[in-house]
C-alpha cells in the first residue's frame, strides 16, 4: 500500500523524498519503477537518445591523494608516472578532432609539480588552435589549483574561463557523503568542498555535469542523500546539465571488493531519474556495464549513452575496457527502439540518424 501512495503520490506531481525513494528502492516492484523512470525520459525527450563524441586526456597520472577505490595514480617516483606536454596533448586534440570530436576532457591526478600555468596554457593552446569544447577539470583538480597558487575557488574558475574553459565535469565526487568519503578518498575533499566548488562554477556561468560512483561500501540512504545534495544545489544554481552513475570497479584496487550486480545498478538509476526532478539529461554507464546493460539503461529512465571515449585510461586501469565506435552506438540505439541522435556538451542535438 506504501508503494502505491508514494506512486500515486509521484504521479500527481509530489517531489521524491528521501524516504519515498529508499521505499521504491526496498520495495518497489523492479519493472513498474524502471516503467515511471522511461516515462520520465519519454516525457522530456522523447524517443530521442544521444551520444557525444569525445576524448579523454589524462594529462597526468602523477597524484597525491592515493583513493583507495583508483587503480590508475601514480606516485611521483613510480616508473610509470608521466606528465603529458603540450605538444602531446595537442596532438591527441588533433587526433580527436579528425575522428569528429567535438569535446575534450582534460582530467588528471592532483601532481604537486605542476605550476597553475600549465593548465593555463593547456586550455589557452588548445582554445587557440581547434574548434573544440573544452570540458574539464573536476573539483578536486579545481580544489587542487587553489592550494597551489593561494587564490580563491572563484579566482581559479575565473582564470580557467578566461583562458578558455567551457564547462566542468563531476568528477571525484564519489559518494557526497563524508562517512564514505573518510574511508575510500581520505585525502580528497570533502562533500561540501566538491558542492561548493560546483556552486562557483555555476555562479560564473559555467555549466557542469553531477556524478556518482555506487558500489564501494555505501548504503542506499547514503546513496539517495548523495541524490539529494545535488537536487538541493540544482534547485539554487540550475548549473547541472547531466546526472552520470557508474558503478565502482574493483580490479587493481587497494580497495578490492565486488561489482555489485546489474539489478541494483538498474534499480538506482530509475529511482535517480525520478528523485532528480529538476535534472534534464540522465546518463547510462555503458563504459562499466558493457554495451548489453548501458542499452538496457534505456528502460530505467536513461535518455543519454555518454561518450564514444576515443580514450578512456582510468576504468581500464581497474581492468575493464569496453569500446564503442559510432555505427555501434547507432545500431545500440536503434535496437532498443529509440532515435540515436549526435550531441554536443550543450546538448544541442547536431545531427540524427535513419
Amino acid at each position: 500500500m506504501l508503494v502505491k501512495q508514494i506512486i500515486k503520490s509521484y504521479q500527481e506531481g509530489q517531489r521524491l523524498k528521501i524516504e519515498d525513494a529508499l521505499v521504491l528502492i526496498e520495495k518497489g516492484d523492479f519493472l513498474e519503477v524502471a516503467r515511471l523512470a522511461r516515462l520520465e525520459a519519454r516525457k522530456r525527450h522523447g524517443n530521442i537518445v544521444t551520444f557525444v563524441i569525445d576524448r579523454n586526456i589524462n594529462y597526468t597520472n602523477i597524484c597525491n591523494v592515493g583513493c583507495k577505490f583508483c587503480a590508475f595514480y601514480r606516485r611521483q617516483e613510480d616508473k610509470t608516472a608521466y606528465v603529458l606536454s603540450i605538444p602531446e596533448i595537442l596532438t591527441k586534440v588533433e587526433e580527436a578532432v579528425d575522428l569528429g570530436a567535438t569535446q575534450i576532457m582534460l582530467q588528471g591526478g592532483l601532481n604537486d609539480n605542476l605550476d597553475f600555468t600549465y593548465y593555463l596554457d593547456m586550455i589557452r593552446s588548445i582554445k587557440n588552435k581547434y574548434d573544440i569544447t573544452v570540458h574539464s577539470f573536476s573539483p578536486p583538480e579545481i580544489y587542487h589549483m587553489a592550494e597551489i597558487t593561494s587564490l580563491s575557488i572563484t579566482g581559479v574558475l575565473k582564470k580557467l574561463k578566461e583562458a578558455g574553459l567551457d564547462s566542468l565535469p563531476g568528477g571525484g565526487a564519489e559518494i557526497l557523503v563524508d562517512r564514505v568519503r573518510k574511508y575510500i578518498s581520505p585525502r580528497k575533499i570533502s562533500a561540501s568542498q566538491w558542492l561548493g566548488v560546483m556552486e562557483a562554477a555555476h555562479n560564473l556561468g559555467l555549466k557542469s555535469t553531477a556524478t556518482m560512483m555506487i558500489g564501494s561500501m555505501e548504503t542506499w540512504i547514503e546513496r539517495l542523500e548523495h541524490l539529494d545534495k545535488l537536487r538541493v544545489l540544482q534547485d539554487k544554481t540550475h548549473g547541472f546539465r547531466a546526472f552520470i552513475s557508474w558503478t565502482y570497479q574493483p580490479g587493481n584496487t587497494e580497495l578490492g571488493g565486488k561489482k555489485i550486480s546489474s539489478y541494483e545498478y538498474l534499480k538506482f538509476l530509475a529511482v535517480s531519474r525520478l528523485f532528480l526532478d529538476n535534472f534534464d539529461h540522465v546518463q547510462g554507464s555503458w563504459v562499466t556495464q558493457g554495451p548489453v546493460i548501458g542499452q538496457l539503461t534505456l528502460a530505467f529512465g536513461g535518455n543519454d549513452l555518454g561518450s564514444i571515449m576515443l580514450e578512456e585510461n582510468v576504468v581500464k586501469a581497474a581492468g575493464v575496457n569496453f569500446q564503442m565506435k559510432v555505427q555501434q552506438m547507432v545500431d545500440l540505439i536503434k535496437s532498443a527502439g529509440c532515435k540515436p541522435a549526435q550531441r554536443d556538451t550543450q546538448y544541442n542535438i547536431l545531427r540524427f540518424f535513419e
